[in-house]
């Protein structure tokens, strides 16, 4: 399946360049491994796209809710991180 997002710019040039392979979004829609996320660059203060898109193969997806590493306490005191990883 294809799944269309908006991208702000610089993580769309970051995407692009290599440096960030990971998305974090809400649970607001479903996706899989093997789906494929196309990322359209949105400018947040024009509010328009601005025509670059890139397509990435999903290859791994957790859900938070399904976490249960830690206590409501730990995620309230220090919060979430992501990690990308080369």
């Amino acid at each position: 399946m294809k799944i269309q997002k908006k991208v702000w710019p610089e993580y769309f040039q970051a995407i692009l360049d290599g440096r960030k392979n990971y998305e974090l979004r809400l649970v607001d829609f479903e996706c899989k491994p093997g789906d494929t996320l196309v990322l359209k660059e949105w400018n947040p203060d024009t509010k328009e796209y601005t025509g670059r898109i890139i397509e990435k193969e999903v290859t791994f997806v957790v859900k938070t809710k399904d976490c249960k590493f830690w206590t409501e306490e730990e995620i309230e005191k220090y919060g979430y991180q992501v990690i990308g990883l080369k």
